[in-house]
């Protein structure tokens, strides 16, 4: 019995992210110390007195003791615990057995750029066949898709979550393709990064888009320069949570390959009624129950049409990163932003 006490405490240390959590600790402490020193700068000009100097010295020096403990952590995660967080003794190779796949694409009044979106992965040999989940449209996204031969699903629930679920959960249920490949129907994304999916999907469970390449850029896309380092950073995030388990450099892309033996065993696991942030929601609860992610770097062009997502504005790019790291470090709660 003390034998398998210890097995399970010693599998519990080795999976906790105490880089996360140091990261999190040393910053706050840094943050402290910064406080202290912006204090002490005014009250040489506003305390003549030097009341606050005592307030200033404590504030100073304590700041250190978080500090101390977050590089504690961080370096016993890189030293002692990272060896063993490490699952890969070798390097996966488990082909699909069939290369066909279902595309299934996100729409919310899409009508300007619906129709091309279905037209160009139809084109693809690999892609069997095109599905559109309609969020609720109020224009003619539906119709336009129809007409490119598109098969159309509404999603009655509003909400990016929800209409991401779905595609994913429609997506699954084909037997005549291992392999589910999620878009948006925005023309952000082009059917000819497929072939680099397919190359990586062999090594993983799933493969997800990474926009931060800026040779693959578009100059002007909704990704303003903000949003970018953004991603970025929310990423690495990410990466530190789940140290030793992959590199992540974007949480908020939507293009990405999964396959269907995954998705019914990691569907039932997620809340759609987690909004705008569900990519980030959506990698995080994938990494915790096991499921292996890597990235593929993707082109990323301008969108045709209005965003009603996350990239709206830097302000509401704000709101929506913000509640990705109180995600990762709280726990993900039902969000009431809407799209």
């Amino acid at each position: 019995m003390s034998k398998i006490l210890n097995n399970l405490f010693s599998v519990h240390i080795n999976r906790f992210p105490a880089l996360f959590y140091g990261l999190l600790i040393a910053g706050t402490g840094f943050g402290i110390y910064l406080l202290g020193v912006l204090i002490g700068f005014f009250h040489i000009f506003m305390d003549p007195n030097n009341q606050w100097r005592k307030i200033v010295e404590l504030i100073v020096w304590y700041s250190g003791v978080p500090v101390v403990a977050g590089f504690i952590l961080i370096f016993g995660d890189l030293l002692f615990l990272l060896p063993k967080k490490r699952s890969c003794e070798f390097v996966p190779w488990n082909p699909p057995t069939n290369a066909d796949l279902t595309a299934v694409l996100t729409a919310y009044n899409d009508e300007a750029s619906i129709g091309s979106a279905v037209a160009d992965f139809r084109s693809h040999p690999k892609v069997k066949r095109v599905i559109v989940i309609d969020n609720n449209s109020h224009d003619d996204t539906a119709e336009v898709a129809r007409q490119a031969g598109a098969l159309v699903v509404r999603e009655n629930r509003q909400g990016y979550g929800h209409c991401v679920w779905r595609a994913l959960f429609e997506g699954s249920r084909y037997d005549d393709t291992e392999l589910t490949l999620l878009c948006e129907g925005d023309m952000t994304f082009r059917s000819y990064d497929i072939e680099k999916f397919l190359s990586y999907i062999p090594h993983v469970d799933i493969v997800n888009g990474t926009r931060i390449v800026e040779q693959l850029r578009a100059y002007r896309t909704q990704l303003t320069t903000f949003m970018y380092y953004g991603n970025f950073l929310a990423g690495k995030f990410l990466e530190a949570k789940h140290f030793g388990r992959g590199t992540f450099t974007d949480v908020g892309t939507t293009y990405k390959l999964c396959r269907n033996s995954a998705l019914k065993r990691l569907l039932p696991l997620l809340n759609p009624s987690i909004n705008l942030e569900f990519n980030a929601y959506f990698l995080d609860t994938a990494l915790t129950y096991g499921f292996t992610i890597v990235e593929c770097p993707v082109t990323f062009h301008n969108r045709v049409g209005i965003s009603k997502g996350g990239n709206v504005s830097n302000r509401r790019a704000l709101k929506v990163g913000l509640r990705m790291m109180r995600g990762m470090i709280l726990g993900w709660e039902k969000s009431t932003c809407k799209r």
